[in-house]
């Protein structure tokens, strides 16, 4: 028995460094991320390279965002940001439901078209989207920026799997008292699945605000541009301001920061009651 205990307190010794060790990794980019924000335009290039800056620069912040009109760029990404959130939770939480719960000829076919689609890389799909966009007029457009992303195929899979958790007896109530499958599905299936829908949006507002290639092929003009896109501007082919590209990413992380402290309550119950673990 003391044996048994003393196995079982190595394991837990074993389990809180493996831990801390993984939590080092996710966090030592960010701590260099913002010690780079803070050197100077040359002191970032010595070899070795430092770890601090000799002298934090404070001023890189509002200097790299005053640089570019990083104020447009913000506002871009938070309307980008808002059309695809809004756009994908109702196509997700729609189509979701209809795949858990409804019964039709061909529906497995359906669910396994939609498990095909997720193995297919982004990648493979940028010029077929962009053609299509173009042949609609959408290039440097915002209509065109937002409307390739109001649906994500994750989604769907995502509010399927939480549907299929919630039991049927309280919509089977429903419908014996009369209730239409819509309004089962606002007034039931939707206030259960705000743990999910409040997980799947943390998830759509980081890839809408963190997007780069899209906004980057489907723009043009400066005023189109999103946060992303205007970061990357710093880093020319033959030119990089080091710090002031940190300090506008350094920026751009606080509304995602700010969304999942909103959010972190339903993230982590979201995420066990949807299957993704």
């Amino acid at each position: 028995m003391p044996r048994s205990g003393h196995v079982t307190r190595v394991g837990r010794t074993a389990a809180a460094v493996a831990a801390v060790v993984v939590a080092l990794v996710m966090v030592v980019p960010f701590l260099w991320m913002v010690s780079t924000a803070l050197m100077g335009e040359f002191e970032v290039l010595q070899y070795p390279p430092p770890v601090l800056p000799a002298v934090p620069r404070w001023s890189n912040f509002p200097e790299a965002l005053t640089t570019l009109p990083f104020d447009r760029f913000f506002l871009n990404s938070a309307v980008v940001a808002l059309f695809t959130v809004t756009g994908q939770l109702v196509c997700g939480a729609l189509g979701g439901y209809a795949l858990a719960r409804f019964r039709f000829p061909g529906d497995r076919a359906v669910f396994a078209a939609y498990l095909a689609a997720l193995m297919v890389p982004s990648i493979v799909l940028l010029i077929p989207r962009f053609l299509l966009v173009d042949a609609l007029g959408g290039v440097d457009t915002m209509a065109g920026l937002v409307s390739a992303e109001l649906v994500s195929v994750w989604g769907v899979f995502m509010m399927r799997q939480f549907f299929l958790t919630l039991p049927r007896e309280t919509e089977d109530a429903a419908r014996i008292d009369g209730a239409g499958e819509f309004t089962i599905f606002t007034r039931i299936a939707l206030p259960l699945a705000r743990p999910a829908l409040a997980t799947f949006a943390l998830f759509a507002f980081i890839d809408a605000w963190k997007a780069l290639l899209w906004p980057l092929v489907v723009t043009r003009s400066m005023s189109l541009r999103t946060v992303e896109v205007g970061i990357a501007s710093f880093h020319g082919l033959y030119y990089a301001n080091w710090p002031y590209q940190m300090a506008a990413a350094v920026t751009a992380l606080v509304p995602v920061f700010a969304v999942f402290l909103a959010t972190q309550k339903y993230f982590t119950r979201g995420i066990q009651l949807s299957g993704l673990r």
